[in-house]
């Protein structure tokens, strides 16, 4: 009865602390997703906020690609105007604004509108007829 008793007692331990250790890394992954996101935001928001003076400054939004849009700010057009993206804005060896993840972002421009594009977690853009994408759409 006590080699039972005994059995029992190690399954409920390895189980109590399987699920201990599952709960434990689902915690820690979401705290890591949560600092991601928060990030992205933040990077997002100063991206918005510099493509908004440059606009007001220049007249129009710069154009071309991630890295052009990042030399435009940084002071490479007409007027040689400098626009500060808040804290520093990651850039990878391209030249390109990154996200939390290291993906260039895709930045969008129509008419009055801006749109920024993250590939996410995965860092792969995925297209529509994916149906569990987790790319991340902004606009202003």
């Amino acid at each position: 009865m006590k080699r039972v008793l005994l059995v029992i007692g190690m399954i409920t331990l390895v189980g109590c602390a399987a699920w201990a250790y599952e709960a434990w890394s689902g915690y820690i992954t979401t705290y890591r997703m949560s600092a991601h996101m928060d990030k992205l935001n933040e990077d997002e928001d100063n991206l918005f906020y510099a493509l908004q003076q440059y606009k007001e400054r220049m007249g129009a939004y710069p154009a071309g690609n991630n890295a052009d849009v990042a030399k435009a700010l940084s002071g490479n057009n007409a007027r040689s105007l400098i626009i500060l993206v808040g804290r520093h804005q990651d850039l990878n060896e391209k030249g390109e604004f990154v996200d939390p993840w290291g993906t260039p972002l895709r930045i969008y421009f129509a008419g009055e509108g801006v749109l920024i594009r993250s590939a996410g977690p995965n860092k792969r853009f995925d297209d529509t007829s994916v149906h569990n994408s987790d790319d991340i759409y902004r606009s202003n």
